[in-house]
């Protein structure tokens, strides 16, 4: 039996359109002992997204980004937030989206991305698909000194890390972001093996 077998909806309520769709849905789950129960859950759709962690193997060396993120701020994370380049895929495919924003944040124009695999990132109430990307860059690559969108509120500073330094940042909090945690434990476990 799969999940489309489980579950009738029952309504859904658009609660807020403003920037982002956040909807509640009324459902009967058909529950492993065979009953149904009717359940109520609120999703946030912001749509899908990528990002993408540019690597140097012979100077082990990685690209992040700094900036202000309100949400963090309003959870208590009184600093900027250091990240991995990302953004939502506005209808582009994500190897198109994220090429993109990695020129615009970081300043470089890279050939070849290679993706390495998707994931939920807090499927409990968000709808988003994120897109992991990895991909090599070298000096030569380099066209701006990135930043963001002005027009888009970004002011990101763009910092370059030994991948020793950025695995340390885990440790010590400096890096909170879990796209980037995650992209950065992958690259400890598959491209640089100690």
């Amino acid at each position: 039996m799969s999940v489309s077998d489980r579950i009738r909806v029952r309504d859904v309520q658009l609660l807020s359109d403003d920037h982002y769709l956040l909807k509640k849905t009324t459902f009967d789950w058909r529950s492993n002992d065979g009953q149904w129960r009717t359940m109520s859950r609120e999703t946030y759709d912001r749509g899908d997204g990528a990002v993408l962690l540019p690597y140097n193997l012979d100077r082990r060396t990685v690209l992040l980004t700094r900036q202000f993120r309100y949400a963090a701020y309003v959870s208590g994370y009184d600093d900027l937030l250091v990240e991995a380049a990302a953004g939502l895929l506005d209808d582009a495919s994500p190897e198109d989206r994220i090429r993109a924003e990695v020129e615009e944040e970081v300043g470089y124009r890279l050939t070849a991305v290679r993706k390495v695999f998707e994931a939920f990132m807090s499927p409990g109430a968000v709808t988003e698909t994120l897109h992991f990307f990895v991909a090599e860059y070298d000096a030569g690559m380099k066209v701006s000194e990135g930043g963001g969108l002005i027009d888009e509120g970004e002011e990101i500073e763009v910092l370059e890390r030994t991948i020793d330094n950025a695995l340390a940042m885990i440790a010590t909090g400096e890096i909170r972001d879990a796209k980037t945690i995650m992209l950065l434990q992958y690259a400890a476990l598959n491209l640089w093996r100690s």
